[in-house]
């Protein structure tokens, strides 16, 4: 019994000094940066990439999409905007294929379809880790299934010089504005007193409510009884799917001769009513409490404002539109602009949103907080349907090589990840269990790079993560007070990391 007792005591000292000699290492990052972008499934992206767990190790039972009957599909179709075959595409094989190779042949600088990625569709096409009900549960059908040649981008080769985590899974099920919010508080926002038509239909299995003309998903695409993206609203008045913020820049314009900082409270037949101002504990709040530095960059930040602020009988130039080469700013990508904490005319806002261009002269000059997030405008995110690939493959590599020149980059670790997986089809089981998942995520997989002079080189790490696992990262280096939301069992990230260099 002695025995096991010392035994145990020097398991302890050794696992205490471990945790010691991290958290020497963590204190010589000194700037932490996390840029975000949009839409892509690891597969989808870096489905070869060498020493990465890709298509290659996929099951066939992961590979198979089924129909809404639970039987394999005879093949793949395309849908169109209308749900429709898509008469630009062929049928194709019951299997992943590749969108720039033939018969496709359509390359990562085109604008392409946009699958649905919402909060109860995409928990059912992961259908408990199999990964096989993503064609029939998306609006694109089996375009779902299609992935590129990565290694043609310039973020690829970033990858193979750093660390690429092969195991990071998206915080929440289902989209952008959700993910967002689990970025910043691992938290749901709260909706209590949404309308009945904001709210998601659920049959008894808490499943959407499938209409009865909805078709086969070799025919067409699925149709439910929910309204907006798959409902926006959870029964019991969780906000999940996207909702706009209550303050400019909003989708939702101000009222008619109200303060026009504000999105007008009765809202838009689009949009709904705007979420309520929400007061849960942000990595902002925590940050904060310790006097760490910290900003949120959005690229078109200020144009956005200056566009949201306009009399709602202004047609929009900036906010949700492409026209005039518009930066095509999307205020659901702006989570602190949904807190109360940051509303208009409060020091926090002033202090802590800025613009993209903001962020470009704080790295040249170095002066970039502690702690710095960066969302591009919506041309820049690789967000499917309004913009394309390269452009913001480009743009983050750019961001990249500037960092680097920065005078701050001897002690930065630069994160970059995408929000969800745009609908995309993954086949590693996200995790589940207690620790690891509860109702809203983690999602389907997504990639993530560790961009650092102390990052492992050329490492390709196997740690489960999840978005959740920036936040504690954040938490851990700056010994902040952890976030309620945050995954007991989620990676940290330490792991991409080598000290000793």
């Amino acid at each position: 019994m002695k025995s096991k007792l010392i035994a145990l005591a020097i398991l302890c000292a050794l696992s205490t000094s471990q945790v010691s000699k991290a958290q020497e290492g963590l204190a010589k990052i000194k700037t932490v940066v996390v840029i975000y972008a949009e839409n892509r499934s690891f597969d989808h992206l870096y489905g070869f990439f060498p020493g990465a767990n890709g298509i290659a190790g996929a099951t066939t039972e992961q590979k198979t999409q089924l129909d809404h009957d639970g039987n394999p599909l005879p093949h793949l179709t395309i849908f169109n905007p209308e749900g429709r075959p898509d008469i630009r595409f062929p049928s194709m094989p019951n299997a992943p294929f590749r969108i720039d190779a033939p018969p496709i042949n359509m390359s990562l600088d085109k604008i392409l379809p946009n699958p649905i990625h919402a909060f109860y569709h995409n928990q059912e096409q992961i259908n408990g880790g199999r990964n096989n009900v993503f064609a029939a549960m998306s609006n694109v059908g089996g375009w779902v299934m299609g992935y590129f040649d990565g290694s043609q981008l310039r973020m690829w080769q970033w990858a193979k010089e750093y660390t690429l985590a092969d195991n990071f899974f998206m915080g929440a099920f289902g989209g952008s504005y959700l993910n967002h919010q689990w970025l910043i508080c691992a938290c749901t926002p709260r909706h209590p007193d949404a309308p009945e038509n904001m709210r998601a239909v659920l049959d008894e299995n808490q499943k959407l409510k499938k209409k009865p003309d909805s078709p086969s998903a070799s025919e067409g695409a699925v149709r439910v009884f929910s309204a907006g993206i798959g409902g926006q609203v959870t029964p019991d008045g969780y906000s999940v799917n996207t909702s706009q913020p209550p303050y400019q820049p909003s989708g939702i314009p101000p009222a008619l001769g109200a303060d026009a900082a504000f999105a007008d409270p009765k809202g838009t037949q689009q949009w709904g009513v705007p979420v309520p101002p929400q007061s849960a504990t942000t990595i902002g709040d925590t940050l904060s409490a310790k006097g760490v530095s910290w900003t949120w960059y959005a690229g078109a930040w200020n144009q956005a404002l200056e566009d949201g602020r306009q009399s709602p009988q202004e047609k929009r130039k900036i906010i949700y539109t492409r026209d005039n080469n518009s930066p095509n700013f999307q205020p659901h990508h702006q989570p602190f602009n949904y807190f109360a904490r940051f509303a208009p005319g409060t020091a926090d806002r002033a202090m802590h949103l800025r613009d993209g261009d903001d962020f470009l002269a704080a790295i040249d000059s170095g002066n970039l907080p502690q702690v710095a997030f960066y969302k591009p405008p919506g041309r820049l995110t690789q967000h499917p349907a309004y913009t394309d690939l390269v452009s913001g493959d480009e743009h983050i590599a750019d961001l990249l090589e500037r960092l680097k020149k920065s005078p701050q980059w001897s002690d930065m670790a630069v994160i970059i990840t995408y929000d969800e997986n745009g609908g995309f089809w993954d086949h590693v089981p996200p995790p589940q269990g207690p620790g690891v998942g509860d109702r809203f995520g983690p999602g389907t997989r997504i990639p993530a790079l560790i961009i650092s002079p102390y990052a492992k080189r050329g490492f390709v790490d196997k740690t489960p993560h999840d978005t959740t696992s920036i936040l504690k990262f954040i938490t851990r280096r700056f010994e902040l007070e952890p976030l309620a939301g945050v995954r007991e069992k989620a990676g940290d990230l330490i792991t991409a990391f080598d000290f000793a260099r």
